[in-house]
């Protein structure tokens, strides 16, 4: 009660005392400080009844007044008495001490308020970033210690300050091993040194050094760390950070996760090393990844995992009760994925080196030690969880390295073409593509779901290893020139499609007519005087007939429901592909298919595992549940979207000569649609019953009386609109090529 007495009485002689100097009354508030450890016996009170807190806080005020009376840059005497008699290391002492207890609360928000006050650069000065550096030790070592909530905002001032002068982290940067003996040409040999050194606890009488050498010898220090010496660093900014992201006071994990975010993305490569090396911030990210997703339950809902609503790292707000009546372990999966984004911002935001070992650390510590045996086990619930939860996590990654090591760990890193020998060398990529066809169609769906995120990514490899690699000789077609292949009774090729007799193509414009090479995207077939330039329009029109045709006219029932035509199809297509091929722009994809000349047309041609998987399911449409065809057509859908020429002609071309035993999506197509003429005969009133279901579909007819042959008559709905879309897909792609070549 005195001492409070005592402070009002010193508060009102202030403010009738006649006004100092600054310096004066910088100095008069720092003596009273020092004269208290002088005076004082009883060092157990605590320091908010004593007059130190308001002596702190006037000479940040002085200092303040002080910068503004000021021209930009320049340091006053109270900042210069500052400096030069080390009130920050002797605080720093007060603060380590706590005496009285509390002063470390008051010293750490005397440096945070000095840092975020003062507008001219602090840091490069010696008698200012040592003391600093001291004090960030402090930070950190004991958990929910009452200094929490000062030490977070002391540390995240001081990141704030390196993010905006990147160079200074070189002085937070401390040198384990014994100091160079290397003298600085420039004279700053002892910045450096200092800037290096580990704490000992005593200042060395030497090391003052003129204020206007400051900044120089700052500058020195901040490239005096060689690359030599950079592995046996101290990051103890990020350590005491990293201690504070185990608070149990969730503010102060956020406080530290933003902390964090600023260091990784400074551009110092010695930083960036050190920070990956010397720091367990790689454990940080994958245990805690794993601890969060062994937190989840066995079992849960696919449905669950896909539509739970996306949080962002820190802001996930929740209720306990609420989310469990939503479903169980919603609460779980919530933190999972909040910490997957903070993962996934910290390595986008990362320098370039960092990123990539802390993508890295999470591939071997989470996705292969956790996820891989979880996706290889037999137990149906547990590839059912773990595929959607995979799925989940591939479609909320966006940053660069992350997104490069989740590829290769679910498809590897071979870029050669596959073969059928070839297709186990990856054991999880193979698992997972068998899964594709697995006995479950609930597997089969959440593994095909898995894929379709998987090739909206932006990443090259994905669609390199899963398709591109099988296409790149184009020995998909037929090797042998027109003149030498042997006709066959009909007139047609060796294992050619017969459009011309076919039914369906009756109508249709002879082979004959078509584009003498499969690049019809290209609108610039070459000119000579028996041919003409055309403008295309002929061979895309006869293609998008070529998918418009291939269901009979009694399988077909779109027509009889309003706004389910073609034309619907068109807005999406033309949507998609612009998407893609913004994704796709920076890739080094050809514009054109490979010179015939220039492939391998001997090769053995094998389309890969994946298309071989999709074309097998594409088979069997007519005898598949809805669901499974839909999700079957999506991929392919998607896989034609992509703006690669060998795509182009391998998935949209009818007219492709093929070689002996290969199939193109065409070709598969036109045997479902064989097979479905000869079931058709068997089925009394098809047509009537194939509208029917459509409509239930549709949600315009009620479910009334079981129909026969569902499953068939679904089938046959989703190969009509697959038929409808990939002419869409067909048309989108030649007028966009038409739009841009000269």
């Amino acid at each position: 009660m005195f001492s409070k007495f005592t402070s009002i009485l010193q508060h009102a002689v202030e403010a009738l005392a006649p006004s100092l100097p600054l310096q004066e009354d910088f100095v008069y508030h720092w003596k009273a400080i020092t004269h208290y450890y002088i005076e004082t016996s009883d060092d157990k009170a605590p320091v908010t009844d004593t007059n130190i807190p308001s002596h702190l806080e006037q000479m940040l005020e002085i200092l303040t007044q002080e910068e503004r009376e000021r021209e930009s840059g320049e340091t006053g005497p109270c900042m210069e008495y500052l400096l030069h008699h080390k009130i920050l290391e002797t605080l720093y002492t007060l603060g380590k001490a706590d005496c009285p207890p509390g002063m470390k609360q008051q010293v750490l928000t005397f440096y945070t308020k000095l840092l975020a006050h003062i507008r001219q650069p602090l840091l490069p000065h010696i008698n200012v970033h040592r003391p600093v550096q001291k004090l960030v030790r402090l930070c950190g070592e004991v958990l929910a210690a009452p200094t929490e909530n000062e030490e977070i905002q002391f540390l995240c001032i001081v990141c704030a300050k390196l993010k905006q002068d990147p160079y200074l982290v070189n002085f937070f940067l401390e040198n384990k091993t014994k100091k160079p003996e290397k003298k600085d040409p420039g004279g700053s040999e002892v910045a450096k040194d200092d800037a290096l050194t580990p704490d000992t606890g005593q200042t060395p009488a030497n090391e003052q050094t003129p204020l206007h050498e400051e900044p120089q010898a700052a500058a020195a220090a901040a490239g005096s760390c060689s690359p030599a010496a950079t592995h046996s660093n101290n990051y103890n900014l990020v350590t005491s950070l990293l201690n504070l992201t185990k608070s149990p006071d969730g503010r102060i994990v956020v406080k530290a996760c933003e902390g964090l975010m600023l260091l990784v993305s400074l551009p110092e490569p010695a930083a960036a090393k050190c920070l990956t090396e010397n720091t367990e911030l790689c454990e940080l990210l994958s245990e805690r990844l794993v601890s969060f997703y062994k937190a989840l339950p066995q079992s849960m809902d696919p449905l669950d995992i896909e539509t739970v609503e996306s949080v962002n790292w820190g802001l996930d707000v929740y209720n306990l009760k609420e989310d469990a009546a939503v479903f169980t372990g919603k609460r779980a999966l919530i933190s999972f994925l909040s910490w997957l984004d903070y993962c996934d911002q910290l390595i986008k935001e990362a320098h370039k080196a960092a990123a990539a070992v802390l993508a890295e650390a999470v591939k071997e510590r989470f996705f292969v030690s956790v996820m891989e045996p979880q996706l290889m086990q037999t137990s149906e619930v547990g590839i059912l969880t773990s595929t959607a939860l995979l799925s989940r996590i591939i479609r909320q990654v966006t940053s660069e390295a992350l997104l490069k090591e989740t590829v290769y760990f679910l498809l590897g890193e071979d870029k050669e073409p596959e073969t059928s020998a070839t297709v186990a060398r990856h054991p999880l990529r193979h698992r997972l593509i068998e899964h594709c066809d697995h006995l479950s169609d609930e597997i089969s769906i959440s593994t095909l779901r898995l894929f379709e995120q998987l090739i909206q990514k932006p990443n090259q490899h994905i669609l390199h290893s899963l398709v591109l690699r099988g296409l790149e000789e184009r020995n998909y077609l037929e090797n042998k020139p027109q003149e030498d292949r042997e006709p066959l009774e009909n007139g047609q090729f060796h294992d050619a499609i017969d459009l011309e007799e076919d039914p369906l193509f009756g109508d249709e414009d002879p082979p004959d007519s078509r584009p003498p090479n499969s690049d019809w995207f290209s609108l610039s077939p070459p000119q000579s005087p028996d041919h003409p330039k055309n403008d295309g329009k002929t061979e895309v029109h006869k293609i998008v007939n070529s998918f418009l045709c291939l269901v009979p006219d009694e399988a077909k029932s779109s027509y009889q429901v309003e706004g389910t035509g073609y034309d619907t199809y068109l807005r999406d297509a033309h949507r998609q592909f612009k998407d893609y091929c913004g994704i796709c722009s920076h890739w080094d994809w050809r514009g054109n298919p490979k010179p015939l000349e220039k492939c391998n047309l001997e090769l053995p041609f094998f389309e890969g595992h994946f298309l071989k998987v999709l074309f097998d399911r594409m088979g069997r449409i007519l005898d598949q549940p809805y669901d499974v065809n839909l999700q079957v057509t999506a991929v392919l859908s998607k896989l034609s979207l992509l703006p690669h020429p060998h795509l182009n002609e391998y998935l949209l071309d009818p007219y492709i000569n093929l070689a002996p035993g290969c199939r193109s999506l065409f070709s598969v197509i036109v045997r479902v649609v064989g097979d479905l003429m000869m079931r058709i005969q068997r089925i009394p009133d098809f047509t009537p019953k194939l509208l029917l279901v459509r409509k239930r579909l549709l949600g315009l007819e009620p479910e009334g009386i079981t129909v026969d042959h569902m499953t068939l008559l679904e089938g046959v709905i989703v190969l009509e609109e697959f038929c409808k879309e990939l002419a869409a897909i067909a048309f989108v792609k030649y007028h966009t090529a038409s739009s841009s070549s000269p």
